[in-house]
């Protein structure tokens, strides 16, 4: 910590009440520059910790004059306006509220529930309007109902509570709950498709991952029971507009209602706009009075925890480790955050475990960063966008995934070599990856089958029979739907044995091509994997 009096900036509106402990406490210099880019360029270069919410943009530019920086603090979630791999590099730790706005989100969700299934936003219209039309709204009741939730997380679980107390059915998907924690809860787990076809409600309650954008199309919105409503105070990339609209009017939904959109503010000509029963709010979740107070509190909090002790809750990136050691990891970090979000995207089945090997010489102190590394980028394909270094363990714990590190003799011709496994209820997947001389992360090794990829960019991962030809036939498939190949690397265990082939591309691969690859004869599987 910097001698002398914390000198804590503030440059965005943050609740005056939330801050008074920071204002109160002699030892924290609270420096106010909201607003005032003129202030804020004088006070930045001093400041040793920066709390913004959504207005002020932590560029590169910005913490490369930010010198004594230590902390930055969000005010809210999301964290898409700091520059997060540049703090990092720098050693800053940042830092979001990620619960504060549990409760005031939660109740939004049933704000809009309840007007979904009483029509106010539409009645408040007609009779304003000059209109009294008590036929027109006929509503349902909640009682006897079924609420499909999708996502169990802290909104999620706070929505469950209300569902039951309004005396509904309560069925959810989430993968990583299991089905002894579901019922401690009172409700049933379901498969996704299973949940939409039973439920009178659905309300989305996940982050947004490769896996969840666009989650709500034209498919899932088939499989909606007829008459059906749904609720989206999650993030708006969830959900597909146009198809959206189409569903309300065929009358296939009954109505929605969301407050998130994708992009944001709500474009003029969105088909949501004209779409029949449908509530549309300007993303309100946490705009309560209480969320704004909770975000600063949490904050305040966290600030006096980071000058008190060095610890920074509720951390994005790495502060929970020495700096010292993060040096002395180097690459070998990223390689194994890399290599965890490899693994995440290929693997299949509920996650179980995530195992680390360390082959050759770690030592002690190295393997259990390494290891929450590992965890974290495979947690991070099925998890919140808020995933960190520091909550990645409790994550895990808290939907029974175990994670565990052990050492092993230096593999040939690695002296150090990580070997990152994905134990699911279908099997295991692991990954092998090491840092070269010039600190370039290498993939070598999936499952059993050596390989030599640059872990970076898009990427087609398939298994298939070593057969004359097949590399010719990807190939041309690729081309024949404008797909470029940037880069290929095969493996193999002996002629005509099984096979893998990981190609580099240039653009992303249709759902038809990838249809088309895997129905060519010898290809296993074909997986998708960004980083």
């Amino acid at each position: 910590m910097p001698k002398g009096r914390l000198k804590v900036l503030v440059t965005d509106k943050i609740d005056a009440a939330g801050l008074a402990p920071l204002k109160a406490d002699a030892r924290i210099d609270l420096q106010m520059a909201v607003g005032d880019k003129e202030r804020m360029a004088e006070l930045v270069p001093g400041a040793h910790v920066w709390l913004v919410r959504s207005e002020t943009k932590v560029t590169e530019e910005w913490l490369s004059k930010a010198r004594a920086l230590r902390l930055i603090g969000r005010a809210g979630v999301g964290v898409d306006n700091i520059d997060v791999p540049g703090a990092s590099r720098r050693g800053i730790a940042v830092i979001n509220a990620p619960a504060a706005n549990t409760i005031s989100a939660c109740e939004h969700s049933w704000a809009l529930i309840l007007a979904l299934a009483r029509g106010v936003a539409q009645a408040d219209a007609s009779v304003k309007g000059g209109k009294w039309e008590r036929s027109k709204f006929m509503g349902v009741e909640l009682a006897g109902k079924t609420l499909g939730l999708v996502g169990l997380g802290r909104i999620g679980r706070e929505s469950a509570k209300r569902a039951q107390a309004f005396g509904m059915k309560v069925l959810a998907y989430d993968p990583y709950i299991s089905a002894k924690q579901a019922e401690g809860m009172g409700l049933a787990l379901a498969d996704f498709k299973d949940l939409l076809e039973a439920s009178d409600f659905v309300s989305l309650h996940v982050p947004l991952t490769d896996k969840t954008r666009r989650m709500i199309d034209a498919k899932s919105l088939a499989w909606f029971k007829k008459g059906a409503r749904l609720v989206n105070c999650a993030r708006g990339e969830l959900i597909d507009d146009a198809a959206l609209a189409d569903a309300l009017r065929s009358g296939r939904l009954a109505g929605a209602a969301l407050d998130v959109f994708d992009p944001e503010p709500l474009a003029a000509d969105s088909p949501l706009r004209g779409a029949p029963n449908i509530v549309l709010t300007p993303h309100l979740g946490a705009s309560t009075v209480e969320a704004q107070l909770k975000v600063a509190e949490e904050l305040a909090r966290s600030v006096l925890e980071f000058h008190d002790r060095g610890v920074a809750r509720n951390a994005i990136n790495l502060p929970g480790f020495d700096p010292d050691l993060l040096e002395a990891l180097g690459p070998w970090l990223d390689l194994a955050e890399t290599l965890g979000r490899f693994l995440g995207q290929t693997m299949d089945g509920g996650l179980k475990a995530v195992r680390c090997r360390f082959h050759g010489d770690f030592p002690a102190p190295q393997r259990h960063p390494l290891a929450v590394a590992a965890l974290k980028g495979t947690l991070s394909s099925i998890l919140e966008s808020t995933l960190s270094y520091i909550n990645a363990p409790l994550l895990a714990l808290e939907r029974g995934i175990e994670h565990s590190e052990a050492s092993a003799p230096a593999a040939e011709g690695y002296p150090r070599l990580l070997e990152v496994t994905a134990v699911t209820d279908l099997g295991e997947r692991s990954v092998s990856g090491a840092v070269g001389l010039n600190g370039a992360l290498r993939l070598v090794r999936l499952d059993d089958l050596t390989v030599d990829v640059t872990p970076r960019g898009k990427m087609l991962v398939l298994s298939n029979t070593d057969k004359p030809g097949i590399i010719g036939a990807i190939g041309t498939l690729l081309g024949r739907h404008g797909v470029n190949i940037a880069d290929m690397r095969v493996g193999r265990q002996a002629p005509h044995g099984t096979a893998v082939m990981v190609i580099t591309v240039d653009e992303d691969p249709s759902p038809e091509l990838r249809s088309e690859l895997r129905k060519l004869d010898g290809v296993r599987t074909v997986r998708w994997v960004v980083l």
